[in-house]
């Protein structure tokens, strides 16, 4: 007796393989595409390392009797970074309220939040820096402002998305005890948040620090500032001795961003 063929197990069906290469061969030409349309000088690629070669052997060794004159921009850098960061804090809480819709008064405080939290979040931090050095002139106040404008969308997005994620019965159960609006937010809501909060502070904190870094490009305070002005002045040297600090800034603030989020979780 002949032994009936076993079938041949395929993941997918013939439909959703010619599909996935369809789209594959899309994503192809369109990579095909974006690249020639950025017309890119190939002989410059060519000689980028011995390009990066020479200026590594310009900035070592790095320049040690500049490290005196970047500390205070640091503290500085630290300074926007904090500072930032809880003006963010302050800004983003109210709009996580309006942007979450478990919690939002209508629908119309809801589209104000989401828009709130879609723009700022789109506007890159330099810009933000160059229409605040504008606001308030060059110096450490526009970046404060800068770095928060940034993070006031990252951290309400994601705050209204633990707060649209709590557990409802804890909030009925202080609005039954007869509590108003304000205090229903801030007894059945807030415990509920404060975890999630603590941990996108410091982790928002954590990035600032680095964002606080560049926008002195612009004139917007902090270490940036003396990187540009290295930079422009083929100091290559301090260049060096700035990027080794701005390093060690950043391995610092990851250790304790790290710390407090092991501390809340």
């Amino acid at each position: 007796m002949t032994a009936e063929p076993v079938p041949k197990w395929e993941r997918h069906d013939s439909r959703t393989r010619l599909l996935r290469f369809a789209v594959l061969l899309i994503s192809l030409i369109v990579v095909v595409v974006s690249w020639r349309a950025l017309n890119i000088r190939y002989d410059y690629v060519a000689t980028a390392p011995r390009e990066l070669g020479d200026i590594a052997n310009r900035m070592y060794p790095p320049d040690a009797e500049y490290t005196g004159e970047i500390v205070r921009p640091l503290i500085e850098t630290v300074n926007i970074s904090i500072l930032g960061t809880v003006l963010a804090l302050l800004i983003a809480m109210p709009v996580a309220y309006l942007g979450a819709n478990n919690v939002t008064p209508n629908k119309v405080t809801y589209t104000v939040g989401k828009f709130i939290i879609s723009f700022t979040r789109s506007v890159n931090v330099i810009i933000w820096a160059l229409i605040f050095v504008v606001a308030f002139g060059p110096g450490a106040l526009a970046g404060i402002f800068a770095v928060a404008m940034r993070s006031v969308g990252f951290i309400a997005k994601l705050m209204a998305e633990a707060i649209e994620e709590i557990d409802p019965t804890q909030v009925e159960a202080v609005t039954a005890t007869g509590a108003s609006d304000a205090q229903q937010i801030i007894y059945g809501v807030v415990p509920q948040i404060k975890p999630t909060f603590i941990g996108l502070a410091t982790y928002r904190w954590d990035i600032n620090v680095r964002e606080a870094t560049v926008i002195g490009f612009v004139g917007a305070g902090g270490i940036g500032e003396n990187l540009t002005t290295s930079v422009n002045l083929f100091n290559w040297n301090q260049v060096l001795t700035i990027l080794i600090a701005i390093f060690g800034l950043v391995i610092v603030s990851e250790l304790v961003s790290a710390y407090a989020r092991k501390k809340v979780s």
